[in-house]
């Protein structure tokens, strides 16, 4: 059994995470933003919970009170372009300065702990065209891939000088029950309310749709690869499917066989938002790591679970 820690462990993917590593027969120790009840925390697979700052002294003191970790997945950071835009000084905090904080006690106390440091697909920027890897030019659209990019680079010039043990996940777009934000959120509360589905952007752009359960398990198997040479893999299907087939994918499985209203669009994109973002998938496909669910199995799920949860509100 390995001691693990996750930082923004709170979040959509660290709750995944920490249930998944627990289900292998880990122990678990979250740390991030937010109060979260003890038993709420269990349910995901956490055995501590401490709300706090990811910062040489909250890891000083996690490290007194349970040890050295074997690994630390890093998720704590920005998680929304459309916030970082808003508070971008509060992303640069939370992506960049926790990450300094964490390879600097890294640094002091454990070189041999494997860091997970995980990034985003946001750090590829855009006017790329099909599938991109991961030595492809880096051009960040956003403060929150600009942010993700430093956080990269701290952990290369750590792990260099210092031979610090790194490995660094890219994620493209992650999806499945539990996220209540973004495009898929937004799609239920429309057909939810009967509304007009009307979109941003023009409908062609490209994703690559993940599901958090592939993601999780990634994840967990990129650890190993974590070394002082700071290995960079995209995670993610390396499929392309556009906001248009989303939209209507979705709207069909709501509609159970009805009549069901097509999307339609404004033509107007958000900051930051690239027109692709589509992984290639042969470097992680190498080490064996892949995310296979398929797409109209994942949102399928994700559908029942937005009405199931507006039940239990109701």
């Amino acid at each position: 059994m390995s001691l693990i820690w996750i930082t923004g462990a709170r979040g959509f993917i660290g709750r995944y995470l920490a249930r998944h590593l627990t289900d292998q027969g880990h122990r678990v120790i979250g740390i991030g933003h937010g109060s979260w009840p003890k038993s709420k925390a269990a349910h995901w697979g956490i055995s501590t919970w401490i709300e706090s700052e990811v910062s040489m002294k909250s890891l000083e003191q996690l490290q007194q009170a349970f040890g050295i970790p074997d690994e630390v997945f890093h998720l704590a950071g920005g998680s929304s372009v459309g916030l970082a835009f808003v508070h971008p000084y509060e992303d640069f905090t939370r992506t960049v300065v926790s990450t300094g904080e964490l390879m600097e006690w890294q640094r002091r106390y454990s070189p041999t702990t494997r860091i997970v440091a995980v990034s985003s697909a946001a750090v590829y920027g855009s006017d790329h065209q099909g599938a991109i890897a991961e030595n492809a030019r880096l051009s960040p659209f956003s403060p929150y891939g600009a942010h993700k990019l430093m956080m990269e680079e701290l952990c290369h010039s750590y792990a260099t000088n210092f031979g610090l043990k790194v490995v660094l996940p890219r994620l493209f777009s992650v999806y499945g029950p539990e996220i209540k934000k973004q495009l898929l959120w937004d799609l239920c509360g429309k057909l939810s309310a009967g509304q007009l589905v009307e979109l941003g952007g023009t409908g062609k752009e490209l994703r690559d749709w993940t599901h958090v359960c592939d993601v999780v398990r990634a994840l967990g198997q990129s650890a190993a690869l974590a070394s002082d040479k700071v290995p960079t893999l995209n995670l993610a299907t390396g499929v392309a499917t556009s906001i248009y087939d989303i939209a209507t994918i979705m709207a069909s499985h709501w509609g159970e066989g009805s009549i069901v209203p097509k999307p339609c669009f404004t033509g107007q994109s958000r900051p930051g938002d690239p027109f692709s973002l589509v992984a290639d998938t042969k470097q992680a496909r190498f080490y064996g790591i892949e995310c296979n669910m398929p797409m109209m199995q994942g949102l399928a799920e994700y559908v029942d679970w937005y009405r199931g949860s507006m039940v239990a509100v109701s």
